[in-house]
């Protein structure tokens, strides 16, 4: 039998059954007896439902409910279920399309979500069932399901092989309908359970979605590691300051957006950061200067911008302490057995220091695409997964993500990377956040424009912001427009949405 997630919850539930497992910032907590316990109960009402090995199961509720949301996912896999975290974002349209391709069969929900998930029950032939969770201001405590079922909370785990799926887990959509990376449990895990359980007391603090690559692994990663996990519903960098002096945090999880409105939020500079000791960001590029700013706060501390992606899984690179500062702008070294290669547009290896495709392999932990041959052939060749990202490697093996091949800007022949125009908007001290996408232009092909997002009171003007640009860049890539906006959109994980920008700016002659 394949050593699975839930054998470690339940080592940990035997081992430290009282201690807290995960608690929601402003909200509920729950200790391992209690997870594993619900879990038990929920995965014995699926099998009442009819659930059975390899059917598909949506995790369809909000943020506040991720005490629920966990206990649901134990118990999916304990049924021997797929697991179909999903997007409480989508409009109605996505939501049907995305449940009809995963051809779940179940959907568990809350009071606020339900009504939607009705409506679905009656168009997709494959639902079956719409199990609503009693609501929290009835009284229940987070973790109790009402659904009917048995109340033995005993040990229950349906058999399962390294290479039965686990989950599927749409990608975050920038463009397009998310595509289902298929999960199976030789690979759905960062990091492997250990034989025997420990417990710190220590706490590792995150925001993302439960739903995402980046927010679903700290449903367990914390547990692996012998801490509890703290969970905030919704970001807000007051608050996440606030949580830092309340609990000490060793671990916090960070996506750029959030660690640019920590370092620009009035108490950054007062609050007391000491107890973190890995200060992870991930899901995008992070700006030199709010790396620079979160390592000055942290120096004891290991502050670095990871790479990963739902594609890759366990692949992940390692930035050594006190490496971070001397390398801006990498992500680390691949740590083994992952491979990474840069290769041009022919597949060919670039030498070092030159900026290609990354192409990665993690021999017999690939991902492939649920119900999609063509997009995984695409994707993955002759056992290396073509990223999309562009990137280059040093002479020492650390990786650069310079950004998307479709960010890339060609202006008059010459390539701009966006990631370096918005490093050098987010060094001039009015800017919180900034996005740099091409426009078309009748001569060029493509010209530069860069929406930005300044601190509450600023009073700069564009004209300043691209002097400030022309002291850094070449000319060519010195953005022509520029336009503030209070907020950039953002899907999920909190990645721009740069496709959206350029209808807008399409849509909105230059002011």
């Amino acid at each position: 039998m394949t050593t699975l997630l839930t054998d470690h919850l339940r080592a940990m539930a035997a081992a430290f059954p009282d201690k807290v497992a995960y608690q929601v910032t402003d909200g509920g907590q729950m200790t391992f007896a209690e997870w594993e316990a619900e879990s038990n109960r929920l995965a014995r009402a699926l099998v009442a439902k009819g659930v059975a090995k390899g059917d598909r199961v949506s995790i369809y509720l909000l943020a506040e409910e991720a005490l629920r949301f966990m206990v649901a996912y134990s118990a999916v896999h304990k049924v021997g279920a797929v697991a179909v975290p999903t997007n409480t974002r989508l409009s109605d349209g996505e939501l049907e399309r995305l449940l009809g391709h995963a051809e779940v069969r179940v959907l568990l929900t809350d009071p606020e979500l339900s009504p939607l998930a009705h409506r679905l029950a009656g168009t997709l032939t494959a639902l079956e069932h719409v199990i609503v969770t009693p609501s929290v201001e009835d009284g229940v405590p987070p973790w109790k399901w009402a659904v009917p079922g048995s109340d033995d909370a005993g040990t229950f785990q349906v058999e399962v092989s390294g290479d039965d799926l686990a989950d599927i887990l749409y990608t975050s959509g920038t463009t397009g309908l998310p595509k289902g990376v298929a999960i199976r449990h030789r690979n759905v895990a960062l990091i492997p359970g250990a034989p025997n359980p420990n417990y710190s007391g220590q706490c590792w603090l995150h925001a993302s979605p439960l739903f995402t690559f980046a927010g679903i692994g700290f449903i367990y990663n914390p547990m692996q590691l012998g801490l509890f996990g703290v969970y905030q519903p919704k970001f807000d960098a007051g608050r996440w300051l606030e949580v830092v002096e309340e609990l000490r945090p060793q671990f916090v999880f960070l996506v750029p957006s959030m660690a640019q409105l920590i370092v620009s939020h009035p108490r950054f500079d007062d609050v007391e950061l000491s107890s973190i000791a890995i200060c992870a960001i991930g899901s995008a590029p992070l700006a030199p200067a709010t790396l620079r700013a979160l390592q000055e706060r942290m120096p004891e501390a290991s502050v670095s911008n990871s790479y990963g992606m739902t594609e890759a899984g366990p692949a992940f690179c390692s930035m050594p302490k006190g490496e971070s500062l001397k390398r801006i702008g990498s992500v680390g070294q691949p740590v083994p057995p992952l491979e990474v290669r840069i290769v041009d547009e022919e597949g060919r290896d670039l030498p070092s220091g030159e900026v290609g495709e990354a192409i990665l392999r993690m021999p017999g932990r690939e991902r492939e695409y649920y119900r999609n041959a063509e997009a995984t052939a695409g994707t993955w060749k002759d056992g290396w997964l073509y990223s999309g990202d562009l990137a280059r490697l040093d002479e020492d093996g650390y990786l650069y993500i310079v950004g998307r091949k479709k960010d890339v800007i060609i202006r008059g022949g010459n390539n701009i990377y966006a990631v370096d125009v918005e490093a050098v908007l987010l060094e001039h001290p009015q800017v919180v956040e900034a996005a740099v996408v091409g426009i078309p232009h009748t001569v060029l092909g493509e010209d530069v424009a860069a929406v930005v997002v300044l601190v509450p009171g600023a009073a700069t003007t564009a004209e300043e912001l691209r002097e400030h640009c022309a002291g850094e860049l070449a000319d060519y890539k010195v953005p022509r427009r520029i336009e503030m906006v209070t907020e950039l959109p953002r899907n999920a994980t909190g990645k721009v949405l740069k496709a959206r920008l350029q209808d807008q700016l399409a849509a909105t002659p230059p002011r």
